[in-house]
């Protein structure tokens, strides 16, 4: 048998969303160039994470979104029970991240966004837009892991009460509004420009990053830092996009000053991600329908 007629094997619902999901995260990782990002160029403003290191997390938690799925698929709709099993889920899939990473956080906040997500796409699987999903994550998001483990010291809690910002709880909480308001048409805006499905991910970043109250970037460089993010952001929107000439200048000085000020807009690099899997669940779904 040939290699063209070769019938790939049918994947589950769980593995399906488990490699867009893992897909999301590789592309994210892999878009340059992005400000102050780990990317294909380097590190970014980090010390401690590499490209190659991004791809292992992100692999490392295949198994993690697949029991999502599964766990979502045995519920069949929100509950407490659900919300507990997917965050006893998600912190044994931190483990196994951080025992990969040799300890280093790289897809916390993805593991939280992408796995609201999943869990959201596998409850209701004909209501696969990205808004309806985002609405099911928001309600399952707004339930109480009674099992979580208090932590009002990590970075993000910190930030969150010091500058009176939402984080990466009360995004989801809402319905991840940066995602389904200004992402996802900035992508599609971006890609009827005839832009290029790279610069049209860079453009929908860039529309992430001019709104987000980006924690990350808050623990890093305080208000100062946030206000050189959002408005280099939009710089580079105002001035055309990645694709357009000035815009690329632009975004090479939003580059420097994230740089300059050792800030990485991760909380934006993971709603990037969770972007990339709301836009290409669509054309997945319909195959999917049905399976087991």
């Amino acid at each position: 048998m040939s290699a063209v007629n070769a019938r790939q094997p049918q994947l589950s619902l769980s593995e399906s969303l488990a490699d867009l999901a893992v897909e999301a995260l590789i592309d994210e990782a892999d878009l340059s160039p992005k400000p102050g990002l780990v990317d294909r160029r380097g590190s970014g403003a980090h010390t401690d994470l590499h490209l190659g290191l991004m791809h292992a997390s992100a692999l490392s938690l295949w198994p993690m979104f697949k029991e999502m799925v599964e766990a979502a698929q045995a519920h069949g709709e929100v509950s407490q029970s659900l919300r507990e099993a997917l965050g006893r889920i998600g912190r044994d899939g931190e483990g196994e991240m951080l025992r990969i990473t040799g300890g280093v956080n790289t897809h916390r906040g993805a593991i939280w966004a992408l796995g609201l997500l999943t869990a959201a796409v596998a409850l209701d699987t004909q209501a696969g837009k990205p808004a309806a999903v985002a609405l099911r994550a928001a309600r399952i998001a707004m339930l109480n892991d009674r099992a979580a483990p208090i932590n009002g010291d990590s970075h993000g809690a910190q930030v969150c009460r010091l500058y009176g910002v939402r984080g990466a709880r009360e995004e989801a909480q809402l319905g991840f509004p940066t995602v389904i308001q200004q992402a996802l048409p900035q992508l599609q805006r971006s890609r009827e420009a005839a832009a290029g499905e790279q610069n049209a991910r860079l453009d929908a970043l860039l529309a992430i990053m001019a709104s987000l109250a980006d924690t990350c970037v808050l623990y890093r460089a305080g208000l100062a830092g946030l206000s050189s993010m959002q408005g280099g952001a939009r710089a580079v929107l105002k001035a055309g996009g990645c694709a357009s000439l000035d815009g690329r200048r632009r975004l090479r000085e939003l580059d420097y000053d994230m740089l300059r000020l050792r800030a990485s807009p991760g909380g934006a690099a993971d709603l990037l991600a969770a972007s990339l899997f709301l836009d290409r669940l669509q054309p997945a779904l319909p195959a999917q329908i049905g399976s087991v």
